[in-house]
Protein backbone atom coordinates (compact mmCIF):
# COMPACT_ATOMS: atom_id res chain seq x y z
CA UNK A 1 0.00 0.00 0.00
CA UNK A 2 1.07 3.38 -0.82
CA UNK A 3 1.54 5.84 1.56
CA UNK A 4 -0.18 9.32 1.21
CA UNK A 5 2.52 12.39 0.52
CA UNK A 6 1.21 14.20 3.53
CA UNK A 7 1.79 11.38 6.13
CA UNK A 8 4.18 11.33 9.32
CA UNK A 9 7.67 9.97 9.06
CA UNK A 10 7.62 6.01 9.38
CA UNK A 11 10.71 4.81 11.68
CA UNK A 12 11.81 1.15 11.74
CA UNK A 13 10.27 -0.39 14.80
CA UNK A 14 13.02 -0.68 17.49
CA UNK A 15 12.88 -1.85 21.19
CA UNK A 16 14.66 0.10 23.68
CA UNK A 17 16.83 -0.50 27.03
CA UNK A 18 16.93 1.85 29.57
CA UNK A 19 19.51 1.91 32.02
CA UNK A 20 18.48 4.07 35.26
CA UNK A 21 20.17 5.08 38.03
CA UNK A 22 19.69 7.39 40.94
CA UNK A 23 20.72 10.82 39.76
CA UNK A 24 23.21 13.31 40.60
CA UNK A 25 23.65 17.05 40.45
CA UNK A 26 24.55 19.05 37.28
CA UNK A 27 27.67 20.23 38.83
CA UNK A 28 29.69 20.31 42.13
CA UNK A 29 28.78 23.60 43.18
CA UNK A 30 26.03 24.11 45.61
CA UNK A 31 23.57 26.00 43.51
CA UNK A 32 23.12 22.59 41.29
CA UNK A 33 23.37 20.71 44.25
CA UNK A 34 20.19 22.62 45.95
CA UNK A 35 18.50 21.96 43.25
CA UNK A 36 19.47 18.01 42.79
CA UNK A 37 18.38 17.94 46.87
CA UNK A 38 15.05 19.40 46.52
CA UNK A 39 14.01 16.87 43.73
CA UNK A 40 15.63 13.82 45.53
CA UNK A 41 14.75 14.54 48.74
CA UNK A 42 10.64 15.76 47.69
CA UNK A 43 10.21 12.18 46.19
CA UNK A 44 7.35 10.67 48.45
CA UNK A 45 9.09 7.26 47.65
CA UNK A 46 11.91 8.46 49.59
CA UNK A 47 10.67 10.64 52.82
CA UNK A 48 8.19 8.84 53.62
CA UNK A 49 6.36 11.51 56.65
CA UNK A 50 3.29 14.03 55.52
CA UNK A 51 4.92 16.78 53.05
CA UNK A 52 3.14 19.03 55.07
CA UNK A 53 5.48 18.31 57.74
CA UNK A 54 8.17 17.53 55.55
CA UNK A 55 8.55 20.59 53.38
CA UNK A 56 9.17 23.26 55.97
CA UNK A 57 11.99 21.70 57.30
CA UNK A 58 13.45 21.03 53.65
CA UNK A 59 13.19 24.75 52.62
CA UNK A 60 14.42 25.85 55.58
CA UNK A 61 17.31 24.03 57.36
CA UNK A 62 17.95 20.98 55.16
CA UNK A 63 17.95 23.07 51.56
CA UNK A 64 19.70 26.12 53.73
CA UNK A 65 22.64 24.05 54.97
CA UNK A 66 23.42 20.56 52.86
CA UNK A 67 23.61 21.48 50.07
CA UNK A 68 27.21 23.45 50.81
CA UNK A 69 28.32 20.68 52.43
CA UNK A 70 27.49 18.16 49.65
CA UNK A 71 29.10 20.24 46.68
CA UNK A 72 31.79 19.98 48.76
CA UNK A 73 31.79 16.36 48.80
CA UNK A 74 30.74 15.86 44.91
CA UNK A 75 34.04 18.13 44.44
CA UNK A 76 36.40 15.53 46.16
CA UNK A 77 35.42 13.02 43.16
CA UNK A 78 33.84 14.82 40.40
CA UNK A 79 35.65 13.32 36.88
CA UNK A 80 36.73 15.78 34.18
CA UNK A 81 33.40 14.10 32.24
CA UNK A 82 30.95 15.00 34.91
CA UNK A 83 29.60 12.88 37.94
CA UNK A 84 30.84 9.66 38.41
CA UNK A 85 27.16 7.98 38.71
CA UNK A 86 26.54 9.40 35.43
CA UNK A 87 29.74 8.69 34.27
CA UNK A 88 29.80 5.50 34.86
CA UNK A 89 26.30 4.73 33.60
CA UNK A 90 26.53 6.36 30.17
CA UNK A 91 29.81 4.08 30.11
CA UNK A 92 27.65 0.91 30.61
CA UNK A 93 25.20 1.83 27.91
CA UNK A 94 27.88 2.68 25.63
CA UNK A 95 29.49 -1.05 25.94
CA UNK A 96 25.94 -2.24 25.99
CA UNK A 97 25.38 -0.85 22.76
CA UNK A 98 24.83 -3.43 19.88
CA UNK A 99 24.72 -6.66 22.20
CA UNK A 100 21.59 -6.95 21.61
CA UNK A 101 21.56 -6.59 17.82
CA UNK A 102 20.97 -3.71 15.12
CA UNK A 103 17.34 -3.15 16.23
CA UNK A 104 18.13 -2.42 20.00
CA UNK A 105 18.69 1.01 21.13
CA UNK A 106 20.22 1.24 24.72
CA UNK A 107 20.43 4.36 26.89
CA UNK A 108 20.27 5.54 29.96
CA UNK A 109 19.05 8.06 32.56
CA UNK A 110 18.33 9.32 35.90
CA UNK A 111 15.68 9.37 38.24
CA UNK A 112 16.91 12.58 39.60
CA UNK A 113 18.70 15.38 37.58
CA UNK A 114 19.75 14.75 34.08
CA UNK A 115 19.14 12.89 31.70
CA UNK A 116 15.78 12.44 32.83
CA UNK A 117 13.63 9.28 32.40
CA UNK A 118 10.66 11.14 30.99
CA UNK A 119 13.32 12.71 28.11
CA UNK A 120 15.03 9.65 26.99
CA UNK A 121 11.84 7.50 26.84
CA UNK A 122 10.85 10.15 24.46
CA UNK A 123 13.60 10.19 22.47
CA UNK A 124 13.35 6.38 22.80
CA UNK A 125 9.69 6.33 21.22
CA UNK A 126 10.55 8.94 18.45
CA UNK A 127 13.36 6.96 17.56
CA UNK A 128 10.48 3.90 16.87
CA UNK A 129 11.06 1.84 20.29
CA UNK A 130 7.73 0.53 20.37
CA UNK A 131 8.75 -1.82 23.50
CA UNK A 132 11.22 -0.26 26.06
CA UNK A 133 12.49 -2.48 28.83
CA UNK A 134 13.33 -0.51 32.11
CA UNK A 135 16.49 -1.59 34.15
CA UNK A 136 16.32 0.10 36.74
CA UNK A 137 20.65 -1.05 38.27
CA UNK A 138 19.47 -1.56 41.64
CA UNK A 139 20.70 -5.59 42.95
CA UNK A 140 18.04 -5.22 46.16
CA UNK A 141 14.37 -3.95 45.52
CA UNK A 142 13.70 -1.14 47.46
CA UNK A 143 10.66 1.30 47.15
CA UNK A 144 12.82 4.30 47.28
CA UNK A 145 15.09 3.38 44.29
CA UNK A 146 13.64 0.45 42.29
CA UNK A 147 10.16 1.56 42.84
CA UNK A 148 10.62 5.36 42.31
CA UNK A 149 12.12 4.92 39.15
CA UNK A 150 9.33 3.14 37.67
CA UNK A 151 6.75 5.52 38.91
CA UNK A 152 8.31 8.18 37.38
CA UNK A 153 8.65 5.84 33.98
CA UNK A 154 4.76 5.10 34.31
CA UNK A 155 4.03 9.10 35.28
CA UNK A 156 5.53 9.52 31.36
CA UNK A 157 3.58 6.89 30.00
CA UNK A 158 0.24 8.35 31.22
CA UNK A 159 0.92 10.97 29.27
CA UNK A 160 1.21 9.46 26.13
CA UNK A 161 -1.55 8.83 23.66
CA UNK A 162 0.21 5.77 21.94
CA UNK A 163 2.42 4.12 24.84
CA UNK A 164 5.19 1.51 23.78
CA UNK A 165 5.08 -2.00 25.64
CA UNK A 166 6.95 -2.47 28.81
CA UNK A 167 8.55 -4.46 30.84
CA UNK A 168 11.48 -3.76 33.77
CA UNK A 169 14.05 -5.49 35.03
CA UNK A 170 13.26 -7.23 38.52
CA UNK A 171 15.87 -7.58 40.98
CA UNK A 172 18.89 -9.62 41.00
CA UNK A 173 20.06 -9.62 44.75
CA UNK A 174 20.53 -13.33 44.44
CA UNK A 175 21.48 -14.23 41.00
CA UNK A 176 24.03 -16.82 40.65
CA UNK A 177 25.52 -14.28 37.62
CA UNK A 178 25.59 -11.58 39.96
CA UNK A 179 27.18 -13.43 43.08
CA UNK A 180 29.78 -14.84 40.74
CA UNK A 181 30.53 -11.08 39.26
CA UNK A 182 30.56 -9.99 42.81
CA UNK A 183 33.29 -12.76 43.75
CA UNK A 184 35.73 -12.39 40.50
CA UNK A 185 35.64 -8.39 41.57
CA UNK A 186 36.13 -8.64 45.14
CA UNK A 187 39.01 -11.25 44.20
CA UNK A 188 40.74 -9.49 41.87
CA UNK A 189 40.64 -6.23 43.72
CA UNK A 190 42.13 -8.35 46.66
CA UNK A 191 44.65 -9.37 45.04
CA UNK A 192 45.87 -6.35 43.80
CA UNK A 193 46.32 -4.79 47.61
CA UNK A 194 49.85 -5.20 49.26
CA UNK A 195 48.05 -6.29 52.37
CA UNK A 196 45.77 -9.26 53.47
CA UNK A 197 42.59 -8.02 54.90
CA UNK A 198 41.41 -9.08 58.71
CA UNK A 199 38.31 -8.20 57.45
CA UNK A 200 35.93 -8.13 54.34
CA UNK A 201 33.18 -5.74 54.95
CA UNK A 202 29.97 -5.26 52.42
CA UNK A 203 28.71 -1.86 52.93
CA UNK A 204 24.77 -1.18 51.81
CA UNK A 205 22.95 1.79 51.37
CA UNK A 206 20.82 2.35 54.77
CA UNK A 207 17.23 3.21 54.78
CA UNK A 208 14.87 3.82 57.70
CA UNK A 209 14.07 0.79 59.44
CA UNK A 210 10.40 1.64 59.15
CA UNK A 211 10.65 0.75 55.90
CA UNK A 212 11.36 -3.03 56.98
CA UNK A 213 8.52 -2.62 59.16
CA UNK A 214 6.19 -1.52 56.69
CA UNK A 215 6.91 -4.50 54.36
CA UNK A 216 9.99 -3.46 52.23
CA UNK A 217 12.24 -6.16 51.21
CA UNK A 218 15.72 -4.17 50.89
CA UNK A 219 16.40 -5.67 54.24
CA UNK A 220 16.25 -9.05 53.35
CA UNK A 221 17.97 -8.86 50.03
CA UNK A 222 20.73 -6.96 51.62
CA UNK A 223 21.13 -10.16 53.87
CA UNK A 224 21.01 -12.75 50.94
CA UNK A 225 23.17 -11.22 49.22
CA UNK A 226 25.92 -10.71 51.89
CA UNK A 227 24.92 -14.32 52.46
CA UNK A 228 25.56 -16.39 49.12
CA UNK A 229 28.55 -14.02 48.78
CA UNK A 230 30.21 -15.04 51.81
CA UNK A 231 29.36 -18.35 50.66
CA UNK A 232 31.11 -18.19 47.41
CA UNK A 233 33.76 -16.68 49.02
CA UNK A 234 34.77 -19.03 51.91
CA UNK A 235 35.28 -16.59 54.43
CA UNK A 236 33.38 -14.30 56.46
CA UNK A 237 31.67 -11.16 55.42
CA UNK A 238 30.07 -8.19 57.46
CA UNK A 239 27.48 -6.46 56.67
CA UNK A 240 26.87 -2.70 57.28
CA UNK A 241 24.80 0.28 55.88
CA UNK A 242 25.87 3.76 55.30
CA UNK A 243 24.79 7.38 54.49
CA UNK A 244 22.08 8.05 57.46
CA UNK A 245 20.39 10.98 57.39
CA UNK A 246 17.76 12.80 59.51
CA UNK A 247 17.04 11.33 63.56
CA UNK A 248 15.30 8.06 62.35
CA UNK A 249 16.28 4.62 63.41
CA UNK A 250 18.14 3.15 60.61
CA UNK A 251 19.14 -0.41 59.70
CA UNK A 252 22.06 -1.40 61.58
CA UNK A 253 25.13 -1.94 62.20
CA UNK A 254 26.14 1.65 60.68
CA UNK A 255 28.79 1.78 58.24
CA UNK A 256 31.12 4.66 59.95
CA UNK A 257 30.19 3.14 63.65
CA UNK A 258 31.55 -0.14 62.73
CA UNK A 259 34.53 1.23 61.53
CA UNK A 260 35.39 3.34 64.28
CA UNK A 261 34.72 0.59 66.24
CA UNK A 262 37.09 -2.62 64.50
CA UNK A 263 40.24 -1.28 65.42
CA UNK A 264 39.32 -1.64 69.38
CA UNK A 265 38.45 -4.81 68.33
CA UNK A 266 42.00 -5.95 66.75
CA UNK A 267 40.83 -5.54 63.65
CA UNK A 268 43.20 -3.52 61.87
CA UNK A 269 43.33 -4.30 58.31
CA UNK A 270 39.85 -3.49 56.20
CA UNK A 271 38.57 -4.21 52.44
CA UNK A 272 35.46 -2.91 51.96
CA UNK A 273 32.66 -2.84 48.85
CA UNK A 274 29.08 -2.02 48.14
CA UNK A 275 26.99 -4.78 46.61
CA UNK A 276 24.01 -2.09 46.66
CA UNK A 277 25.51 0.05 43.90
CA UNK A 278 25.91 -1.12 40.18
CA UNK A 279 28.31 2.00 39.90
CA UNK A 280 30.65 4.17 41.99
CA UNK A 281 29.33 7.50 42.85
CA UNK A 282 29.02 10.05 46.04
CA UNK A 283 28.60 7.26 48.69
CA UNK A 284 31.30 5.16 47.72
CA UNK A 285 33.74 7.78 46.79
CA UNK A 286 33.53 10.16 49.01
CA UNK A 287 31.88 8.19 52.25
CA UNK A 288 33.26 5.13 51.63
CA UNK A 289 37.05 5.52 50.20
CA UNK A 290 38.07 8.61 51.44
CA UNK A 291 35.81 9.74 55.06
CA UNK A 292 35.46 5.85 55.98
CA UNK A 293 39.24 5.61 55.31
CA UNK A 294 40.10 8.43 57.52
CA UNK A 295 38.01 7.91 60.60
CA UNK A 296 39.16 4.15 60.51
CA UNK A 297 42.91 5.60 60.45
CA UNK A 298 42.26 8.06 63.08
CA UNK A 299 40.55 5.29 65.47
CA UNK A 300 44.14 2.79 65.26
CA UNK A 301 43.20 1.10 61.68
CA UNK A 302 46.53 0.61 60.07
CA UNK A 303 45.45 -0.42 56.08
CA UNK A 304 42.39 0.11 54.61
CA UNK A 305 40.87 -0.47 51.21
CA UNK A 306 37.75 0.61 48.91
CA UNK A 307 36.87 -1.94 46.34
CA UNK A 308 35.51 -0.89 43.20
CA UNK A 309 31.68 -1.76 42.30
CA UNK A 310 30.96 -3.28 39.32
CA UNK A 311 31.16 -0.53 37.06
CA UNK A 312 31.73 -0.92 32.98
CA UNK A 313 34.20 -3.74 33.87
CA UNK A 314 34.13 -6.57 31.97
CA UNK A 315 33.10 -8.61 34.36
CA UNK A 316 29.93 -6.07 35.12
CA UNK A 317 29.16 -5.24 31.35
CA UNK A 318 28.87 -9.77 30.98
CA UNK A 319 26.50 -9.41 34.37
CA UNK A 320 24.27 -6.67 32.44
CA UNK A 321 24.23 -8.27 29.31
CA UNK A 322 23.02 -11.36 30.69
CA UNK A 323 20.13 -10.01 32.95
CA UNK A 324 19.07 -7.61 30.22
CA UNK A 325 19.48 -10.64 27.41
CA UNK A 326 17.03 -12.80 29.91
CA UNK A 327 14.34 -9.64 30.03
CA UNK A 328 14.24 -9.36 26.63
CA UNK A 329 13.71 -12.86 25.85
CA UNK A 330 10.16 -12.96 22.72
CA UNK A 331 10.77 -9.35 21.95
CA UNK A 332 14.55 -9.76 19.94
CA UNK A 333 16.13 -12.55 18.26
CA UNK A 334 19.18 -12.18 19.78
CA UNK A 335 22.90 -12.32 18.03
Amino acid sequence: MNVPADHPPIVPRRVGVLLINLGTPDAPDTKSVRRYLAEFLSDRRVIEIPQILWQPILRGAVLTTRPEKSAEAYAQVWREDGSPLAAVTRAQAKALEGAFGEGVTVDYAMRYGKPSIADRMKAMKDAGCERILLAPLYPQYCAATTATANDKAFEHLASLRWQPAIRTLPPYHDDPGYISALKTSVEEGLAALDFAPDLLIASFHGMPKRTLELGDPYHCHCQKTARLFAEAMGREVRITFQSRFGPAKWLEPATDVTLEALPGQGVRKVAIFAPGFSADCLETLEELAIRGKESFIEAGGTHFAYLPCLNDSPVGIDLLQTLLARELEGWVRLP
